[in-house]
């Protein structure tokens, strides 16, 4: 697996980071703030932002941003898994699209959405900082982070609303043995060409294919092999 994919799966598998932007108010400082995120199916990163926030009125000025996350599991922080993804961010002119992918990730956002003054925002990235552990640092290659439109991203709402409707214990069995923990509500929340994402009562786990699927038919036989290793 090249470092590309590596970072973009690390920023898949988290839900918030630290988002910097260029202070308007102190002549260019920069200024940092806690913002939930969502990778979309290209590898850019979706933020919903009020713009009564101080990090709107910063991008409104200058789009130029950075978003940093990190595993959140691990103690140890000058060794643990992080990934800089520095960008552009610009509005996202398909709110409506974009909110009913964005608030099945995050339904708690559901009155912000509601509110006219909170918007979407798409960061682009231009470059990447991957750390992936001790000895594991890379700039990483642009070309084979971007993902290219494929066939699952208008796949997605079926293959979602069929394993919600049809594989409930199937995803039960994937949370029991991929990560140790016994759900009882589960809801596939996503699929992409990386991995998908599962709400498990109240937490959300990711779970990545070995190897990158683009249609609904190898995400088929990925669910599959996966859902085979979980009954063993």
């Amino acid at each position: 697996m090249n470092n590309a994919r590596e970072a973009r799966m690390m920023l898949r598998a988290h839900r918030y980071g630290v988002l910097s932007t260029i202070s308007k108010k102190f002549d260019g400082y920069p200024f940092g703030s806690i913002t939930p995120y969502l990778v979309d199916h290209d590898g850019s990163l979706l933020i919903l932002i009020s713009t009564l926030a101080e990090h709107t009125k910063n991008i409104l000025q200058d789009p130029r941003v950075s978003i940093i996350t990190h595993d959140q599991r691990d103690p140890h922080i000058q060794t643990q898994g992080r990934v800089t993804a520095l960008g552009d961010a610009k509005l996202e002119p398909e709110r409506e699209q974009t909110g009913l992918r964005y608030l099945r990730y995050f339904p708690e956002a559901a009155g912000y959405f509601a509110m006219h003054d909170f918007s979407f925002y798409r960061i682009s990235p231009v470059a990447i900082r991957y750390i992936g552990g001790f000895g594991r640092i890379h700039w990483v290659d642009m070309e084979n982070y971007t993902v290219q439109h494929y066939p699952l991203i208008e796949e997605e709402s079926g293959v979602v609303e069929h394993m919600n409707s049809d594989h409930q214990d199937t995803m039960r069995n994937y949370c029991n043995h991929y990560r140790q923990y016994t759900a009882l509500d589960v809801a596939m929340l996503g699929i992409d060409i990386d991995g998908f994402d599962v709400r498990a009562d109240d937490r959300v786990f990711r779970f990545d294919f070995a190897q990158p699927v683009t249609d609904a038919q190898q995400a088929r036989r990925a669910l599959v092999e996966m859902a085979r290793a979980a009954k063993q």
